[in-house]
């Protein structure tokens, strides 16, 4: 007696992937469905930032104190060249050029290493990445946390900079908390955008190291754009204090510095900021999230 034929008998894999509920492995899911995911991944964003802080620097003798020491030393070699040599600061006095170039860098070397970790998310994960599952997204978002981790610990001595040269805690302390927040979030979205294109070319790796050295000298990071740039045209100047990395430079001399007032800053700062940050956190995620599928593969 033979047996009764099958009810998926003549079906498609298509068909019987649809029938029994089957999908892709690795598929890109719903946008809403992604960031649920993600969040539920939090745990793990924040313990693999947390394990890569550690263990940058564990094969140097002075450890942890490199996050610390790159900056300053960053900073020293900048003065010597742009505030000495090449008399940058342009009449401003060394008690305000010091804190102002110091917190420059910092802030600076908050998005330059952003963006340097999320070009290497993928590509440099790609032994993560194939063996497991879980929200892609997860590694750019824990390496721009686990910079922000870094420039935490580096605020301490930015703040013992600013103090030694006359500039005391007060009210306007508590801005710096909206600034790294709002740079965190446009930090992030770089990293997005760069760990897709960094996944596709890692060659670019290679390449951002020069775009970001031109970013920081177009930025006003060893100089004040609007002294520097005062016998040029306003349009000029405008246009490079609203680009993000000078606007949060901005910002945080603002915040820090006595001297440093609200003239120095360039008109609606706090909504360029923001907007800067909203466009890049969700342009960038969306961007990101749109190639899911795609990483890992070939």
């Amino acid at each position: 007696m033979s047996a009764p034929p099958s009810p998926d008998e003549g079906l498609t894999a298509a068909q019987l992937a649809a029938r029994y509920g089957l999908t892709v492995s690795g598929a890109r899911p719903p946008l809403r469905e992604y960031v649920r995911q993600l969040w539920g991944r939090r745990h793990f964003i924040l313990a693999f930032s947390q394990a890569k802080v550690t263990a940058q620097y564990s094969q140097a003798k002075l450890g942890q104190l490199w996050q610390v020491a790159t900056p300053l030393l960053n900073a020293a070699v900048y003065f010597m060249i742009f505030g000495v040599i090449l008399n940058a600061s342009k009449g401003m006095p060394k008690e305000v050029y010091i804190p102002f170039l110091v917190t420059g860098v910092f802030v600076f070397t908050f998005t330059q290493s952003s963006v340097m970790s999320g070009v290497r998310a993928i590509s440099g994960n790609l032994g993560l990445v194939r063996a497991l599952h879980f929200p892609r997204a997860s590694l750019p978002v824990s390496f721009a946390l686990q910079q922000l981790q870094q420039l935490l610990y580096s605020m301490i001595v930015l703040f013992l900079v600013v103090i030694g040269f006359g500039s005391y805690p007060d009210a306007s302390w508590l801005l710096i908390v909206p600034v790294l927040v709002l740079q965190f979030c446009f930090n992030t979205g770089l990293a997005l955008i760069f760990a897709r294109a960094g996944a596709k070319t890692p060659d670019l790796a290679q390449l951002m190291p020069f775009v970001m050295r031109t970013w920081m000298y177009a930025s006003g990071v060893m100089f004040s754009i609007p002294v520097f740039l005062a016998d040029k045209p306003q349009w000029v100047a405008t246009l490079l204090q609203w680009n993000p990395a000078a606007v949060y430079m901005d910002l945080m001399r603002f915040a820090l510095i006595d001297e440093y007032g609200a003239g120095n800053l360039p008109e609606h700062v706090w909504a360029v900021a923001g907007g800067w940050a909203a466009l890049f956190a969700i342009g960038g995620f969306v961007y990101f999230w749109q190639a899911e599928e795609r990483y890992g593969r070939g």
